[in-house]
């Protein structure tokens, strides 16, 4: 098979169509790509909204273990001293 003239118009605009299906080619696989990043990045902050939400939760749930821990030890103490006072 013999090359085409360079020179050769027809054989330049065979080439330059041919680049052109390269660079959409490239371009669609880029843009597919950049789409899935995308899709992921937003399960990525749904997903820590939703453990940021969680975290609030326990945290708000937490605080009455301290206080009730604190009374308990209270309560302790108190029942400790009457029966050392009941002797």
């Amino acid at each position: 098979m013999t090359e085409p003239d360079p020179n050769d118009p027809v054989a330049v605009a065979l080439e330059l169509e041919r680049l052109r299906g390269t660079l959409e080619a490239g371009f669609a696989r880029v843009d597919g790509s950049l789409a899935l990043l995308v899709q992921r990045s937003d399960q990525t902050d749904k997903q820590l909204a939703d453990h940021e939400a969680r975290l609030d939760a326990l945290e708000r749930a937490r605080w009455p273990l301290a206080s009730i821990g604190a009374l308990a030890a209270v309560a302790t103490v108190a029942v400790t001293a009457w029966e050392l006072a009941a002797r």
